[in-house]
């Protein structure tokens, strides 16, 4: 098998030492795969289908393993497919779309729509590593997603390799199969390629921060900014103890202790974009938050740096980290945010949490260092916090999807009848079980 691999791919197949990079993703480890190939066309997608049908392979679709739940770690004796070779991107300016194959990086696409005057909002924190491949299969999000939306809204057209090894390319009407297959987390086609739809940059912008002293009371701030009308770009928050590493690891001048809030708003109407700030101001000060006003670019961009310094700055507390990632309903956010503080002093262990609290999508990382917590008791934590998304209404997975870690969780946020429709679907669009098994359906 490995034979008419090399004979299809040459070097591009990956059989010794080098594939063990490929067992992680930003959370979890698996065993090493049989091998991994990295095709640079469709018609090798397919190729790579059709042959690991034959011989009964799994095929675990990856990108660039930046992913937090698993979805891209192999199982033994899988071929991991990692498309970051196939990065061919082309900007339509004037029907404001872009084509592309699923290795791109997120980022790109703005970087090259932006002397158009136009940029792609699907902005998750890895948007510079992260690929549109991966963002699909999780419908991934960001901090624009609040006003802008996630991943699945910009998708406009989708090209995908079946358990057959046919290509299909199909638009969104009638039967919406490709808003089937976003999310899936690979496991019921693979991607190679996307049409997604791009919108003019707005032409102002406006950015504060807004010191709260404790993050049930920011919760209960933007709760009730937004329930008076306020639609920001973005609306961000980060915990004391985020506060705290960033302030170690960047040396910004944060307010140590603090609860911080990072509110955008952007358009067309400069007067509309500054009254809209104005109502997040007023509501956060009437919850006893100090707040300061980026005056410029530099000092907004100086604000928004400091929330996407959190993940590598919480890593210097703890070797290791568990990236929780549930949404909740707005009104419920602060009775969650603070039962989550309450559970993490209850296990003894350190819950940071940040996120989108716009939508009610919130991260809870558990950190811990294995040599001096059990990991038996950190999994608990996360299902109990799992536990409080689901009693106060709210879902699993905002964005980071349910891969490996929360696999078995779904088992309780779902009915069997629900879990056995979803079976049916994975059934009837791969009867082979090639793609990402074990992943996603308990």
């Amino acid at each position: 098998m490995l034979g008419e691999l090399k004979a299809l791919l040459g070097p591009r197949v990956l059989s010794g030492p080098e594939k063990r990079v490929y067992r992680y993703d930003a959370i979890l480890v698996g065993p090493e795969p049989l091998a991994v190939v990295l095709p640079e066309s469709r018609e090798e997608v397919q190729a790579l289908v059709r042959l690991a049908r034959r011989f009964g392979l799994p095929l675990v679709p990856r990108g660039a393993g930046s992913g937090l739940s698993g979805g891209a770690v192999p199982e033994e004796g899988a071929l991991v497919v990692a498309f970051t070779r196939m990065t061919r991107l082309e900007l339509d300016p004037q029907g404001r779309t872009a084509w592309a194959e699923p290795g791109v990086t997120t980022a790109r696409i703005s970087e090259e729509a932006r002397p158009f005057g136009l940029f792609y909002p699907p902005d998750p924190a890895s948007w510079r590593t992260s690929t549109l491949g991966g963002n699909l299969g999780e419908n991934a999000g960001g901090p624009l997603c609040f006003k802008y939306g996630v991943t699945g809204d910009y998708v406009l057209e989708l090209e995908f390799v079946d358990a057959f090894g046919e290509v299909h390319r199909l638009g969104r009407q009638a039967y919406d199969l490709p808003g089937l297959l976003i999310g899936s987390e690979g496991t019921l086609g693979l991607i190679t390629g996307v049409r997604v739809r791009l919108l003019p940059l707005p032409r102002y912008r406006a950015t504060l921060m807004a010191a709260f002293p404790e993050v049930g009371a920011l919760a209960a701030a933007v709760s009730q900014a937004i329930a008076e009308g306020a639609v920001p770009a973005r609306l961000e928050f980060l915990d004391p103890t985020c506060v705290g590493a960033v302030e170690d690891y960047l040396g910004m001048g944060l307010p140590r202790g603090d609860a911080l809030l990072l509110a955008e708003t952007d358009g067309d109407d400069l007067e509309v974009v500054q009254e809209e700030l104005s109502l997040v101001e007023e509501t956060a000060a009437s919850f006893g938050a100090r707040v300061q006003k980026a005056r410029d670019e530099k000092e907004a961009e100086a604000l928004w740096r400091a929330r996407r310094a959190v993940s590598p700055a919480l890593g210097r507390i703890r070797p290791k980290r568990v990236n929780e990632d549930i949404a909740v309903p707005r009104s419920a956010l602060p009775q969650v945010v603070r039962e989550i503080q309450a559970l993490g002093k209850a296990y003894g262990l350190i819950v940071a949490q940040f996120g989108h609290i716009g939508d009610g999508n919130l991260h809870p990382n558990i950190l811990f260092d294995p040599g001096r917590e059990p990991e038996e008791k950190v999994w608990e934590l996360a299902h109990e916090i799992a536990r409080v998304a689901l009693r106060h209404g709210g879902v699993l997975s905002g964005e980071h999807g349910i891969g490996l870690m929360k696999k078995a969780f779904l088992a309780e946020a779902m009915d069997p009848d629900t879990l056995e429709a979803l079976w049916a679907v994975k059934g009837a669009l791969d009867p082979g079980g090639v793609f990402n098994p074990g992943k996603l359906l308990p």
